[in-house]
């Protein structure tokens, strides 16, 4: 029997997406997760605009907080303006958060947000994955079987 496929989150407008974390980490869960925002934030990252490619998110006193990523000042913005790279509390169900601080903590798991989008019914929530680092040899493992793969395809379509 096949193995049943992860459940994918339903994204209809994705903001911020953080490549390398595919390449860089061993992606064990995935998580979804909402976001706290303040209403300049969210106006921001309407127009297109945030980052998360340095972000990562730790576990602290039973809450999630997303560290490091840059959502930057709205443009329209007055003297309410939000600071770009503050910390961001991540909302979630306590058995999660229980299982990322226990995973964290215990088995030196990191928690990498993979991506920043807008659901169908128009919330900011952020796909957080549970992940391990890769070592070098890995990392030229990947390398080496996304190249073959790459040549497998040339090599189909070329025979037909």
């Amino acid at each position: 029997m096949a193995r049943p496929k992860p459940a994918t989150f339903e994204k209809t407008k994705v903001v911020a997406e953080n490549r390398r974390a595919k390449f860089d980490y061993a992606i064990e869960t995935v998580y979804e997760a909402g976001i706290a925002l303040t209403g300049t934030e969210v106006k921001a990252l309407r127009t297109g605009q945030g980052s998360i490619a340095e972000s990562y998110a730790e576990v602290d006193d039973g809450q999630v907080w997303l560290i490091n990523s840059n959502v930057p000042e709205f443009s329209h913005g007055n003297r309410f303006n939000h600071e770009p790279k503050r910390p961001r509390k991540l909302l979630l169900h306590e058995r999660e958060i229980n299982k990322m601080h226990g995973a964290v903590a215990r088995e030196g798991m990191t928690l990498v947000p993979l991506s920043i989008y807008f659901n169908s019914s128009g919330k900011a929530k952020v796909e957080l994955a549970l992940a391990k680092g890769k070592k070098a040899h890995d990392k030229r493992e990947t390398i080496k079987e996304r190249d073959w793969k790459r040549e497998q395809g040339r090599l189909m379509r070329d025979r037909g």
